[in-house]
């Protein structure tokens, strides 16, 4: 999985994938829609935009490791790695609320950035010499840089990486590891985002 991004005339980045590139992106981009899920209220249980737009979402954080990894509580744990000098059932109070207004949007921003990769993949077919181009231009770039970021930090959750020095002994895992696989794709993915963020 050689495939970088490069930039393109006028702006914006292009990448060449073969077949399996291009399964396992969309694979992946379909796996975190259904772990990200539909958001709260489910959609249908107000047609009206200005209520969605108030409506309230969870006040507690996600038990998943990986959706809690994604949805953070915005001031630190109340075990002492937040606000210092600050009781911690205040910030656990702060927490609670801001996840209230705040969920919601950054869960569908991240279904609109899972669902770019999906549908910018959806068509593209490798050519003769096995790899098919894919341009990615206007806000295209930044929706494909947010849903990798998000495809990492799930994997990250699910590998229980939490930071490089820690994770390096994952990467010389043996072949037969079954994890070996996941380790593969958090790489390729890692150089995929880092390449895409030189082209912006």
């Amino acid at each position: 999985m050689g495939g970088t991004f490069e930039s393109l005339k006028g702006g914006g980045a292009a990448i060449a994938l073969d077949e399996i590139e291009i399964s396992i992106l969309r694979s992946l981009a379909v796996q975190l829609l259904e772990l990200i899920g539909p958001g709260w209220p489910e959609p249908g249980e107000d047609d009206d935009p200005l209520a969605a737009l108030f409506a309230e979402g969870p006040s507690e954080p996600p038990s998943d490791p990986a959706l809690a990894r994604l949805f953070p509580d915005a001031y630190g744990s109340p075990d002492g790695d937040g606000d210092k000098g600050v009781d911690p059932e205040e910030i656990a109070a702060r927490a609670a609320e801001f996840r209230r207004f705040t969920e919601n949007d950054l869960r569908a921003r991240k279904r609109e950035d899972a669902l770019a990769v999906v549908h910018s993949l959806n068509g593209l077919t490798p050519a003769g010499d096995g790899a098919a181009v894919l341009e990615l231009s206007g806000e295209l770039p930044l929706r494909w840089l947010g849903a990798l970021n998000d495809l990492r930090l799930t994997i990250a959750a699910r590998l229980d990486i939490t930071e490089d020095d820690e994770s390096a002994m994952l990467f010389r895992l043996p072949d037969e590891d079954p994890r070996k696989p996941m380790v593969m794709a958090y790489l390729w993915l890692g150089g995929l985002q880092e390449t895409l963020i030189e082209t912006l």
